[in-house]
């Protein structure tokens, strides 16, 4: 009899579908680290008040509060660092021009895990 896998915790922009208006969506990694990982893995982060920018050919995920996680030590996390976003070149400059000429705004919908973690 195998274990099923625990579910993990998705984490939801409400107000961004009642407050914008969703042109377009696309999924993207997140560059964490080991605290930010577990910290996520428990659903302590908010995505209220963030959104991403696009500098120097990257796209960079800002004022997302993922909470410092306790067992971490001296080794904590900046809660609201600002968080590489890993897409492919080509699709980061499709948003570049839609966010310099549109002026539009590139907003989170929600952080999740996939199948492989």
């Amino acid at each position: 009899m195998s274990k099923s896998p625990a579910p993990t915790p998705r984490i939801a922009n409400k107000k961004a579908r009642h407050n914008f208006e969703i042109l377009e969506k696309i999924e993207a990694g997140i560059a964490l680290i080991g605290s930010e990982v577990k910290s996520l893995r428990n659903g302590k982060a908010s995505l209220d008040e963030a959104f991403a920018i696009i500098r120097r050919g990257e796209m960079f995920l800002r004022d997302c509060h993922i909470s410092p996680y306790p067992q971490a030590g001296p080794n904590q996390h900046v809660p609201t660092r600002e968080r590489r976003l890993l897409l492919k070149k080509r699709e980061i400059r499709k948003f570049e021009k839609h966010v310099t000429q549109k002026g539009l705004t590139l907003v989170p919908l929600g952080i999740y895990f996939n199948d492989r973690g």
